[in-house]
């Protein structure tokens, strides 16, 4: 009996590091990623004063989406991953999840995202269903849609139009304003992800930024960051922020030229390291928001 009890422990917390892996749970980076522009939302939509049980709400709900994201990525890639290297052995296209299992844990954590937000406004739980739609449809657009990380600069920051109507009940211009600058971040950071999967993407025909923006991608990564940045200035302005934010804007935009010294070369691995350096200009400019609330 004792030994029983044993073996179904081993496989249940053998399931469960499968799972881990299918919904990259070991890799924070695309949370962050997510969660930076909600929290930025979250801090502005408040002035200063989030609810905790917004933070909290949004916080684990951006856990929970992008987990679910990344399981329809995989279900959505499964007969692509099988033949690129650096994905083959994910635990869909290897065999050790089945196509059944990714659907079902991808519902469940989707479920539990909208349990998460029930205690809020209708307006938010409305705003829900785009969210789910887009992060759900996301993995799909790289077949037929020339800049795919487009779409996803607007998948990923959905929760800042929800983070706006759960604290206020509407939805603001300025919180448009940061989605659209989210749009070009999105599109600057998985350029350099995508210039990492260049030569993959052309054998498998998938539709990639750094393939529509050809020899030109260094430059498109810079103009979105320069982009961004504006919009988020901008949106600073009608937020009524201080000089603190616009520091963090500063530092950010000297991050931003970092990466240009990182990806000039078109090198792999510094292309990537420039990708996961992101998360600094994310954390810059939420600095700068908490700060400048902090001096007021």
């Amino acid at each position: 009996m004792v030994r029983q009890v044993k073996i179904t422990a081993m496989k249940i917390v053998e399931r469960l590091h499968l799972y881990i892996q299918l919904t990259r749970l070991h890799r924070p980076i695309g949370i962050l990623l997510l969660l930076w522009p909600t929290l930025w939302a979250v801090w502005i939509a408040s002035h200063g004063h989030p609810s905790w049980l917004v933070l909290v709400i949004f916080t684990l709900g951006t856990v929970l989406m992008r987990s679910a994201g990344c399981a329809v990525n995989d279900y959505a890639d499964r007969h692509i991953d099988k033949h690129v290297k650096r994905t083959q052995d994910r635990p869909l296209t290897s065999g050790k999840v089945t196509e059944r299992e990714t659907l079902w844990l991808a519902i469940v954590l989707a479920l539990l995202a909208f349990a998460l937000i029930l205690p809020l406004n209708p307006l938010t739980w409305l705003l829900a269903f785009p969210a789910v739609f887009l992060a759900a449809s996301y993995p799909f657009t790289k077949r037929f849609f020339a800049i795919p990380q487009a779409y996803l600069g607007i998948a990923f920051g959905f929760g800042i139009p929800m983070a706006f109507a759960a604290t206020l009940g509407h939805v603001p211009p300025v919180a448009w304003v940061l989605l659209l600058a989210n749009v070009f971040w999105a599109i600057a950071y998985d350029t350099e992800y995508a210039m990492v999967d260049r030569d993959d993407d052309i054998h498998l025909d998938i539709h990639s930024s750094a393939l529509f923006f050809g020899k030109y991608d260094v430059i498109a990564v810079m103009v979105c960051y320069h982009l961004t940045l504006l919009l988020l200035a901008i949106a600073g302005l009608m937020a009524n922020l201080g000089q603190l934010y616009f520091v963090g804007l500063i530092t950010a935009y000297g991050i931003a030229w970092h990466h240009y010294s990182l990806i000039k070369e078109r090198s792999r691995d510094k292309c990537f390291a420039a990708f996961l350096h992101n998360n600094w200009i994310g954390a810059a400019v939420f600095a700068g928001v908490v700060g400048d609330y902090l001096v007021h």
